[in-house]
């Protein structure tokens, strides 16, 4: 069973509330879907290029096309907010254009570790990723690696990076360090897929494609960067709107 939920007057959060009732863990089992959409209500932003500002990319490494976020993977590095930011909402579409493509959302990364990389030091920056990754990358892992992918997935991992901490929701990756998703739900190359993100008081919680999957709790930071990255293969983001929270 699907449900389209349009939250024009109500926060995303009370609608996230009503479809799942877990206060501590991500969904599991059989449940409805809430495909969670932003409309253009209160306190949504859509955000372009111009609410970014390049880190450690080159010039043509970000573009607009007709509304879509355009990376051409290289070189590595992130853009990001113009302001850091503590609690907020999210909302993206994101498809991949080659098989194996790597990318990811960063959530409040860190004032020190922008500065090393605007300085040339280092490629990725420290805070709290939400894995943007393409079904291929395990493949690829496995052949290049001749052991298997079982430290990642490609269905939305979230964990921190860095000097960052994270208490991951279950199912948890053999570090410890990795929340990994309960459910399969990510779209392969050329399709593409829906992330909610809900970054609240050092908890963060992520939907993809309609269902909640993974997260976690007492994130330290807890305040920071948004960032895009760009991680070595044509990414594309569309849709991406924004929602500060108290």
């Amino acid at each position: 069973m699907h449900f389209l939920v349009r939250v024009p007057r109500l926060g995303l959060v009370l609608a996230a509330l009503l479809f799942n009732g877990r206060a501590a863990e991500p969904a599991s089992g059989s449940s409805p879907t809430a495909r969670i959409v932003a409309d253009d209500g209160p306190g949504w932003t859509a955000w372009t290029l111009d609410q970014f500002k390049n880190v450690n990319c080159a010039t043509n490494t970000w573009s607009m096309d007709g509304g879509v976020i355009r990376c051409t993977g290289n070189p590595v590095g992130v853009i990001r907010s113009h302001h850091s930011i503590t609690n907020l909402e999210l909302v993206v579409e994101w498809r991949h254009l080659q098989s194996g493509g790597n990318s990811g959302i960063f959530l409040w990364a860190t004032d020190s570790s922008i500065k090393n990389l605007e300085a040339g030091n280092g490629r990725l920056p420290e805070g709290i990723e939400v894995q943007v990754l393409d079904h291929g990358y395990t493949a690829q892992y496995e052949r290049d690696h001749k052991k298997k992918a079982d430290w990642f997935t490609t269905h939305g991992d979230v964990f921190p990076t860095g000097s960052a901490t994270m208490k991951p929701f279950p199912p948890v990756a053999p570090n410890g360090q990795r929340s990994f998703p309960s459910k399969n739900r990510s779209r392969g190359v050329g399709e593409w897929n829906h992330y909610y993100v809900r970054a609240l008081n050092g908890e963060v919680r992520l939907w993809v494609n309609g269902e909640e999957v993974s997260g976690g709790s007492q994130c330290k930071p807890a305040s920071g960067y948004l960032c895009l990255e760009s991680e070595g293969a044509p990414v594309e983001f569309r849709n991406l709107k924004v929602r500060l929270l108290p």
